[in-house]
């Protein structure tokens, strides 16, 4: 790992009291949900983390507690080095608060993740939807809701899948 970064990881252990995985020479950092913006402040203002380069999630269905973790990925490009911020969430209250105060690129990201993962952010300003409609009620990216799928076509059961496939009426 960094000296820069395990420099800023010990910061965040200090201040909140964060965990710190290694994983293949990269930090993992884990911080409480209520303490994410203070610690993205901290990041930007004190560490050269000028850059929020992805935000994610990964959804440890069916584990509930925390089911899924939030993934902020830190870029200081002054010192070209990146660490990665990650926010357990539990399923029963899928909320924490909004980084758009800190990064705006957080606006879009966070309204994606609102929509395909249903994690809300607490002070978003402007949280519709960006790709689903609106009458949409499950959160396509979760690993608990089903899959769609069309059968895919070869020479060998063409007119079979040709007879059931729905096409455009004109």
């Amino acid at each position: 790992m960094d000296s820069k970064v395990e420099k800023f990881a010990q910061s965040l252990q200090h201040q909140f009291g964060a965990r710190l995985e290694e994983l293949r020479g990269e930090a993992h950092i884990y911080v409480r949900p209520d303490q994410i913006v203070a610690a993205l402040q901290l990041a930007r203002n004190s560490h050269q983390f000028e850059l929020l380069s992805a935000m994610t999630v990964v959804d440890y269905w069916p584990q509930e507690t925390p089911r899924f973790h939030v993934v902020y990925q830190l870029t200081s490009m002054a010192n070209n080095v990146s660490a990665q911020l990650r926010v357990p969430v539990d399923a029963n209250s899928p909320s924490m608060p909004t980084a758009t105060g800190v990064y705006e690129v957080a606006n879009w990201r966070e309204r994606e993740i609102m929509e395909m993962f249903g994690i809300h952010f607490e002070g978003h300003p402007d949280p519709r939807p960006l790709m689903l409609p609106p009458e949409t009620k499950d959160h396509p990216l979760r690993r608990d809701v089903p899959l769609g799928y069309e059968e895919p076509q070869f020479t060998f059961n063409f007119d079979e899948i040709d007879v059931r496939k729905p096409y455009a009426k004109e």
